[in-house]
């Protein structure tokens, strides 16, 4: 693939990331339902478990278990496990939603870095990208997607794929060629 192509075809997966999540979700309040919830305030430690279930304004999680822990700045760190994780949020001035999936996702609020781990997705619209760990950086906007997490080897059988459909001819064409970007399809043999 020429850099030429490459480029684009990151755009999109940026894009299809939470960094266009909608941005007024952070200021509306935080919804937890849960079969239990064990607080452990000496360690700033929130540990709900069973069907968990978070909402922020558009955003919805689903988990088996999701453990928050504050620090002294009150900043948190999540873990969400589960078969799968899964997310949907509505994207910032748009009439689209990202939705993600994983066997655990990890949020770190102070640095806003969401990871993806085991099977990862994430799709919006018709973007897809997946992959065995997806991380994205939103100060940066700065998306990783890669066969293995951080410091593991990489499986033979794992790969990231991608699908990048050129923009069909005709009436269309001239809208799309003012806005840069490609659609990527998903591909129906993946996860």
């Amino acid at each position: 693939m020429t850099f030429r192509l490459l480029l684009p075809a990151l755009v999109c997966i940026a894009a299809a990331l939470p960094a266009s999540a909608e941005r007024a979700d952070r200021e509306k309040e935080i919804v937890v339902g849960a079969d239990k919830l064990v607080a452990d305030d000496a360690n700033h430690t929130s540990t709900f478990e069973g069907t968990v279930v978070v909402t922020q304004g558009t955003m919805r999680m689903t988990a088996a278990k999701v453990t928050v822990k504050e620090d002294a700045d009150r900043h948190k760190f999540y873990v969400a496990n589960g078969a799968p994780v899964t997310f949907r949020q509505k994207r910032d001035n748009a009439d689209e939603w990202v939705e993600g999936f994983a066997e655990r996702a990890e949020f770190d609020d102070r640095n806003d870095v969401l990871r993806l781990y085991n099977r990862a997705k994430v799709k919006s619209n018709q973007n897809e990208i997946t992959g065995d760990f997806i991380s994205y950086d939103m100060r940066r906007e700065v998306a990783e997607v890669s066969g293995a997490p951080p410091g593991k080897a990489v499986p033979p059988d794992s790969r990231v794929k991608v699908i990048i459909l050129p923009p069909k001819k005709g009436a269309d064409t001239d809208k799309k060629a003012a806005s840069p970007g490609m659609t990527l399809k998903s591909d129906p043999g993946a996860q």
